[in-house]
């Protein structure tokens, strides 16, 4: 509804309930614009639901950023960490230098990581033989019995490792859900994408990353993962 015609419906109120006679004013008129101002609110309330989700899963309002890759004299080596993933393996994000890593900090319960999940699943399934891994870091505070049968429902085919306050304030201290990394083959991080990012923002800087340094980085073999869920 537009505002002159929200103004009508208070007009329409007003000479009604003070019981004027100026202009005669069905019930039926006035209920119409009511409902329609009703529906007006429902729109508004999708929208601001709509809004929310995009922003991502934050305790305050965050802007949506998605950064371009940086130039190298801008990046900064990303800290590293000693997590366990679904079978006590302890991973280490050092053990991924000379790949280019999606370093993904997500939860279950967050739903604009649950978009994004199915892209990195393509994500790892197109470049996991050209030097590319991707790493969730789940961040529910339910820990492992939340997040296998998540992942088993999901089939997620990528390493998932149970992240704590400590490794996401090494991190920047990440307060909104998703946060995600994308590091080089030397260990440096090249952007950050908070909140829900395009899907072609992700494969455009994959695919730079992964097209700089090839040839010069000498990628060491990580220890194998044990998916949870993968098909």
């Amino acid at each position: 509804m537009h505002l002159p015609r929200l103004h009508r419906v208070v007009s329409l109120l007003k000479r009604w309930l003070m019981g004027t006679h100026q202009g005669a004013v069905s019930h039926q008129r006035v209920f119409a614009f009511i409902r329609g101002y009703n529906r007006l609110m429902r729109a508004l309330c999708v929208i601001l639901v709509l809004a929310a989700l995009l922003t991502g899963c934050s305790s305050g309002s965050r802007t949506v950023k998605a950064a371009s890759v940086r130039p190298n004299k801008d990046r900064k080596l990303a800290p590293d960490f000693a997590l366990q993933d679904a079978t006590g393996h302890t991973v280490k994000l050092s053990d991924y230098r000379g790949k280019v890593v999606l370093l993904d900090f997500w939860a279950t319960w967050c739903g604009p990581c649950k978009i994004e999940i199915p892209w990195f699943q393509e994500f790892e399934r197109q470049n996991k033989d050209k030097g590319f891994a991707v790493i969730g870091v789940a961040m529910d505070d339910e820990g492992w019995d939340v997040v296998k049968p998540f992942a088993q429902q999901r089939g997620i085919n990528y390493r998932l490792v149970m992240g704590d306050d400590s490794v996401a304030q090494r991190f920047g201290g990440v307060d909104a859900l998703p946060t995600t990394f994308l590091i080089d083959r030397e260990g440096r991080i090249a952007s950050v994408h908070i909140g829900l990012t395009g899907r072609r923002d992700f494969e455009d800087g994959i695919q730079e990353l992964l097209q700089t340094g090839a040839g010069n980085a000498s990628a060491r073999s990580s220890a194998p993962a044990v998916l949870v869920g993968a098909r």
